[in-house]
């Protein structure tokens, strides 16, 4: 499996190993390592089998991945962060830092492993062996709330409802710069990144119709505290908006600035509110993860107070 991109100045004088271990969020660092050792990379149309080797802007990068083997997922004892739970759907309360499904480099430790543990052959089956119960997915250094789909009907429903943009979801950000409304739309196509097959682009390759709420909760002069309410679920929706509109999302690996404080260890991106119709009862339910302790932590590092009222 061949993943092709270039390297763009953000990354320039990076390890290459660190750089494709952002760049491809599911795969680790060691097995890209590995990958690399065994021949798999070309910089430039040339073999490369340093890790250590640091890129430059507009570096071609070639990485031959093996091709995915077939995985028996193994369940894991993962603490989980159950919110809610009944025989059709669970909610979850996803830590920053764990990856939703087990892909290249990434086996174990992950919220699927976790799931298998505690539910068994509970889950539904539509999306196979490697994602069981999974409708949806966040970014791996997004926390917040999933759902989980216990049986194939109660996966069903939930997907439809996300088709049909009927699932209540907001976020929690803080982004680089003041913005200046209190209230903003952004209605922008994504697509693929022409230059980057890993990234997202407004406008990009094959765009698809893109739809964000935000309001603004508190400013700080160098950042903004934002809620976000998606219309639509496309990959780094949130992340590739607000980066298009000049407020990158502070820590931001990937659409952020070059330059950024140490210590964030990812976006600063939380998925406070999820609602949906129950699969089998036809109620409407909602529910909420507060901040977690990374969040808030990084705001008092940051030099920016936590006492605000988070209204949506």
């Amino acid at each position: 499996m061949k993943q092709d991109l270039i390297i763009e100045k953000i990354h320039e004088g990076t390890r290459i190993d660190s750089v494709l271990s952002l760049l491809l969020e599911d795969t680790s660092r060691s097995y890209i390592s590995k990958v690399i050792e065994q021949g798999g990379l070309k910089v430039n149309g040339k073999e490369e089998l340093s890790k250590k080797y640091k890129v430059r802007e507009g570096d071609v990068i070639e990485l031959e991945l093996p091709e995915p083997e077939m995985l028996e997922v193994e369940p894991e004892d993962i603490p989980l962060d159950i919110v809610y739970e009944d025989d059709d759907v669970m909610v979850v309360n996803k830590p920053r830092g764990m990856v939703v499904h087990p892909a290249a480099g990434n086996y174990s430790g992950t919220l699927v492993n976790a799931i298998l543990y505690h539910a068994g052959d509970r889950l539904s089956s539509i999306n196979g062996v490697i994602r069981p119960g999974i409708v949806h997915r966040i970014d791996k250094d997004t926390s917040g709330l999933l759902m989980i789909a216990k049986n194939n009907k109660a996966h069903e429903s939930l997907s439809l409802q996300l088709k049909e943009h009927s699932i209540t979801r907001r976020y929690i950000a803080l982004v680089y710069d003041n913005i200046v409304n209190d209230d903003l739309v952004i209605d922008e196509p994504i697509g693929r990144d022409p230059r980057n097959r890993l990234k997202k682009k407004v406008n990009g390759e094959s765009p698809r119709n893109a739809v964000t709420h935000v309001k603004v909760l508190e400013r700080y002069g160098k950042y903004t505290l934002c809620a976000m309410r998606l219309e639509t679920g496309r990959t780094h929706q949130i992340r590739v908006h607000m980066s298009y509109i000049k407020h990158p999302l502070v820590g931001d690996p990937l659409y952020g600035p070059a330059r950024q404080p140490s210590f964030l260890g990812g976006q600063m991106l939380h998925a406070m509110i999820l609602g949906f119709v129950h699969p089998s009862t036809g109620e409407y339910m909602e529910f909420r993860a507060e901040l977690p302790e990374y969040f808030t932590d990084n705001m008092r590092r940051l030099g920016i107070g936590t006492s605000f009222e988070i209204k949506f």
